[in-house]
């Protein structure tokens, strides 16, 4: 219950956020570079924190199934060891039955018990065995598990960081390392290979710019941001229908981009284009 009271939590923060953040991109104000990087990293530092607890929530909780395991282990190696000793005595009164009415000797029913008892012991010694190794296992997961959370964590951290970076950056060049940077720790990261894109255009560079949009949406095929990349990268090589398709897809996966499209610089060709007005109901 606990976590699930700080799921709420955090997403109540998360929406508050974005709820802030819509209502100053209504009023044309743009949020400050450095106010939306401390939320997103404070939700970050509770995402953290709540991922160490659950990580030591499952580490008490391997601690507990080990110790119960163990404890039935003992239980069930007394248990065998106090059947064990009834069934020895058991076949020695019988044994010596045996001897006085001169069936068997007691030296070959001795060494028959002793072969029994063994034979009982080893069968229950392997089956512990597996169990123990089951167990083994099991915790050699969970530590795997907890290290590689761990680790996930840390690269997310380094790449909040660098976002938080680019936000200040002005240069299109330094913006290009530190997305490149972002791209080395998540490879297949969508919204760095568009923002990528973002400042290649800046650079003059649209070949570049669409290739790089067309990796992001290959990455994830509903960022808004790519196909708007895209589109911009068109327009500047002059093309128009596929600067248009890249366009209506965008409005298709996100409405509230109609702004971004309006304000942006590089579409400013297709201003006076039918389809373009069309599409953006400016007629």
């Amino acid at each position: 219950m606990p976590h699930a009271f700080k799921f709420i939590a955090l997403a109540c923060v998360f929406a508050f956020g974005t709820t802030s953040f819509a209502a100053e991109s209504d009023q044309d104000t743009p949020p400050s570079a450095i106010e939306r990087p401390l939320i997103e990293r404070y939700i970050l530092d509770e995402l953290k924190a709540l991922r160490s607890e659950m990580a030591a929530t499952k580490v008490e909780f391997s601690e507990k199934i080990v110790d119960r395991e163990l404890r039935s282990v003992d239980r069930g190696v007394t248990y065998a060891t106090d059947t064990i000793s009834y069934f020895f005595y058991l076949i020695a009164g019988a044994s010596s039955i045996l001897v006085l009415v001169g069936w068997s000797s007691l030296r070959e029913i001795r060494e028959r018990v002793h072969a029994q008892a063994d034979e009982k012991i080893s069968s229950l010694v392997k089956v512990y065995e597996e169990r123990l190794n089951a167990i083994e296992k099991q915790l050699t997961d969970e530590t795997r598990s907890i290290q590689e959370n761990r680790e996930e964590i840390e690269r997310t951290r380094e790449i909040q960081s660098l976002w938080m970076r680019q936000g200040l950056e002005t240069n299109p060049n330094n913006k290009i390392d530190i997305y490149d940077m972002i791209l080395k720790l998540s490879p297949r990261n969508s919204d760095a290979l568009a923002y990528k894109a973002d400042a290649a255009l800046e650079l003059g560079e649209p070949r570049w710019a669409a290739n790089l949009a067309r990796q992001a949406l290959k990455s994830d095929p509903n960022n808004s941001y790519a196909y708007l990349q895209l589109a911009c990268a068109c327009t500047a090589m002059h093309q128009y229908e596929e600067a248009m398709k890249a366009l209506e897809v965008s409005l298709t996966h996100n409405e509230s981009i109609r702004d971004d499209i309006l304000k942006e610089e590089a579409l400013n060709d297709l201003h006076n284009h039918a389809p373009f007005r069309y599409l953006l109901k400016l007629d």
